[in-house]
């Protein structure tokens, strides 16, 4: 009798790599670099956006992958750039950053939904069309100030400034025009699973 097959089914590692050969933009480069971040955690989630940028007459790619593990979030951008006084032909550089989860200080998910009246309950909800991912760990903090008023219109006093500090270390977008319903749908997911671990 022929013996049963005894191969495992992927892991999110294997996805994770499998996603990025798909996505056909430097896949080696890319790879290398996401897995040696890794530093061979256990891979719990992932998200990856490929995105054209338009840098005058050319038009450049990038690629941005986010890795959730069960201590770390890794984030890992490629970008693609022209001959210069660096290197002599085109090339492309990959930064890596790992942050712990303790360290996360926000997760903040925004979704898009045309047509919002068609609403029919959890089991029937609307796709998204868009959904960003803003995350924030400390590095960057965005400070918004302006005038501050004492609510009199005829006051001309100087009441100093009124703002806001919010952190904004790092946001992703995607929408179904662009990129798919699916690239929507995962980009949720992950949002759903970093909010979980962040939680824990």
């Amino acid at each position: 009798m022929p013996e049963s097959s005894t191969a495992s089914p992927p892991t999110q590692a294997d996805e994770l790599r499998d996603a990025i050969d798909r996505c056909g933009y430097y896949p080696t480069v890319v790879a290398e670099a996401v897995e040696s971040a890794i530093a061979g955690e256990h891979v719990a989630d992932f998200v990856i956006h490929h995105e054209p940028t338009f840098d005058q007459e050319e038009v450049r790619r990038h690629v941005t992958v986010l890795v959730l593990t069960a201590t770390r979030l890794m984030i890992a951008h490629t970008d693609e750039h022209p001959a210069d006084d660096l290197l002599p032909s085109p090339y492309a550089s990959t930064s890596t950053e790992a942050i712990a989860l303790s360290q996360v200080r926000s997760v903040v998910t925004s979704r898009m939904v045309a047509d919002p009246e068609s609403y029919a309950g959890q089991t029937r909800r609307p796709e998204a069309d868009e959904a960003v991912l803003t995350i924030g760990w400390g590095a960057v903090n965005r400070v918004d100030l302006e005038p501050a008023t004492c609510g009199d219109p005829e006051c001309t006093g100087d009441h100093g400034y009124t703002g806001t500090m919010t952190a904004d270390d790092f946001s992703i977008r995607m929408s179904a025009a662009a990129d798919g319903h699916d690239a929507v749908r995962k980009l949720l997911s992950f949002a759903n699973s970093l909010s979980a671990a962040t939680a824990r």
